[in-house]
């Protein structure tokens, strides 16, 4: 048993205990030479004694240590300590696929497209080294913070030229993944995989897997002979692009599906061009009931009624050989026949034919509708609803594919419905700051101007420099592009030049302006400068804005004595000075 704490081969010390498998536990351990923390991987007790299952262990880490992609789970190491079988794996931190979507139900897309690019990508590279997985699932791949996946586990891996295990009364993988070769004991190839992930796309759109059921036997059962669900019952968004991916790595017959998950790969990076999304459904080329053996030829059964009866050998050669001619010239005619109905008539008849999309621009929807059906097309029952300044409410703008263009009969069309035009509702905007708001306003598609007022009494201390005071449309009214809009800020003010004026001049003014005004003093010995401003803290001509502060100077005068004085005079004086002398600070705001 492994506990926290252990030291495996004095080098990976477990911290805890991450997951646990049919075959093995896997532990968060810490690597102390390398200091890095690794995924360890312990076969389980139990399995530790039995040859087959060491075996197969053993094989896992030669299988992926040949593999070094971005979305494979790396391996660093493997051995055995005292019993203990084990592979040192790169530590992926995230959850798996399968947690993912039990908190999400179904992911987008655009989300499902880009996991299944990656995963195609990372089994891309296995199949090219001649490995197939063989239990691929949404529980072994690991999902990072940033979306990029991990696949792990490939513990029942096998290269394609090793001996193959025989699996006779279990079958290995997760039966709701499992191609039906697989589940009917057949052997595995790459195409087993590709199976696989096309369940696993499935699960991704829809959030359900396709075949259920109470026991893993019956679900298996499913797997060999039911067909995939419609897809679109669960999400009616797919492209056809995507449901024929779906289809056809599903299919149960493996020549149908594709060679190899390169080629899934390059079929995803362009399913969505806009020359794929309604292409014609996927047709198997194969018959997915196909059986592996050839059909026997029965014997022919005697004529018994002819036995006994003697004919000329003449006349019985000459009617043979008859007999024989007009047979072959009514084969020759049926296989003659046979060919131009393969080659002419059928094609002619089944082949899907070319249909150029009708406008139905500016009709009603139950009349486009009708239109398109008319034409041998399919309308999708989701309707997109888009807003319009040039169509009506509830008339249709466009389809997709776009009208005039040539599809094939039975191709779906999606129709886009006006709303009208787009109509916003205003917020109050007031004490937002006005850039902030004009943004905001424009994205609407507004017209906004700005309004200044110069700041009084009412806004002293409550409204703040470049805050919106008031807007001309209230808040809640229902706006359109172009609409105009006009706020209303507070007007800057030009800070006055105060030199030598009396203080009596800043009350009157700072009442105006809404600014706090400081009060200085420093002692002066020109008459002139007693009681008035001799300096103050920004340049005449500045801008100063609401609630801004300045401060002011003002002159006090000292008396000056020439005469000689004795030391008790000067003492006095000292004394005076110290009391009288210096700057004192008062303020005031608009008295």
């Amino acid at each position: 048993m492994v506990t926290k704490g252990q030291k495996i081969n004095d080098r990976y010390e477990i911290i805890k205990s991450i997951g646990e498998g049919g075959m093995a536990n896997v532990y968060l351990a810490y690597d102390t030479i390398l200091d890095r923390n690794v995924a360890i991987k312990v076969l389980r007790g139990d399995l530790a004694n039995d040859e087959k299952f060491v075996r197969r262990f053993q094989r896992e880490a030669l299988s992926a240590s040949s593999l070094s992609h971005p979305n494979i789970v790396a391996m660093y190491d493997v051995g055995e300590d005292n019993g203990l079988y084990y592979i040192v794996m790169e530590y992926v931190e995230g959850k798996t696929l399968k947690q993912l979507l039990k908190k999400r139900g179904s992911l987008t897309l655009s989300e499902a497209i880009d996991i299944m690019l990656q995963l195609t990508d990372g089994m891309a590279h296995a199949h090219d080294s001649y490995i197939v997985h063989r239990d691929l699932k949404p529980q072994n791949i690991m999902i990072q913070d940033d979306g990029q996946i991990k696949i792990t586990d490939f513990g029942i891996a096998m290269a394609l030229n090793s001996t193959q295990l025989t699996q006779t009364n279990s079958v290995m993988g997760s039966v709701h993944y499992l191609p039906p070769e697989q589940a009917a004991g057949k052997g595995t190839t790459i195409k087993s995989d590709i199976y696989s992930m096309g369940i696993i796309f499935y699960e991704l759109l829809t959030g359900e897997l396709p075949f259920k059921g109470d026991s893993a036997v019956e679900i298996a059962l499913k797997q060999m002979k039911e067909p995939l669900p419609d897809v679109h019952k669960l999400n009616n968004d797919i492209p056809q692009s995507i449901e024929n991916i779906i289809l056809k790595s599903t299919a149960k017959n493996p020549k149908n599906r594709y060679d190899d998950a390169k080629s899934m790969h390059n079929d995803l990076l362009t399913a969505l061009n806009d020359d794929r999304i309604n292409e014609p459904p996927y047709v198997y080329p194969y018959p997915e009931n196909e059986v592996d053996e050839t059909t026997k030829i029965m014997e022919p059964i005697s004529d018994a009624s002819n036995e006994g009866i003697a004919t000329p050998i003449t006349d019985e050669k000459t009617k043979k050989s008859n007999k024989l001619i007009i047979a072959l010239s009514i084969i020759a005619g049926v296989i003659v026949i046979a060919l131009l109905a393969v080659f002419f008539i059928i094609p002619a008849v089944t082949a899907e034919k070319d249909v150029k999309v009708p406008d139905v621009s500016g009709m009603t929807v139950s009349k486009a509708e009708s239109t398109l059906e008319d034409a041998g097309l399919t309308v999708n029952s989701k309707i997109e609803e888009v807003s319009s300044e040039d169509v009506k409410k509830n008339r249709i703008i466009r389809t997709d594919p776009r009208s005039g263009s040539t599809v094939k009969e039975g191709t779906r069309v999606t129709l886009y419905k006006s709303t009208g035009v787009k109509t916003y509702t205003l917020e109050n905007y007031t004490n937002m700051d006005v850039n902030e708001a004009r943004e905001l306003l424009e994205d609407m598609g507004l017209e906004v101007t700005t309004e200044e007022i110069d700041p009084d009494s009412t806004t002293c201390g409550v409204i703040g420099q470049n805050l919106v005071i008031s807007q001309s449309l209230d808040e809640g009214s229902e706006v359109t592009s172009g609409d105009k809009i006009t706020l209303t800020i507070l007007k800057s003010i030009t800070f006055p030049d105060w030199y030598l004026q009396t203080p009596d001049v800043v009350t009157s003014w700072s009442n105006n302006a809404c600014v706090t005004v400081t009060t200085e003093y420093q002692d002066v010995t020109d008459e002139s400068m007693d009681g008035k401003i001799i300096a103050q803290s920004r340049p005449n001509g500045s801008t100063v804005r609401n609630n801004d502060s300045v401060t002011i100077t003002i002159g006090r005068l000292i008396e000056t004595d020439n005469e000689p004085t004795t030391g008790d005079d000067e003492e006095n004086n000292n004394n005076d000075n110290g009391n009288d002398s210096g700057n004192d600070n008062s303020s005031t705001q608009g008295e």
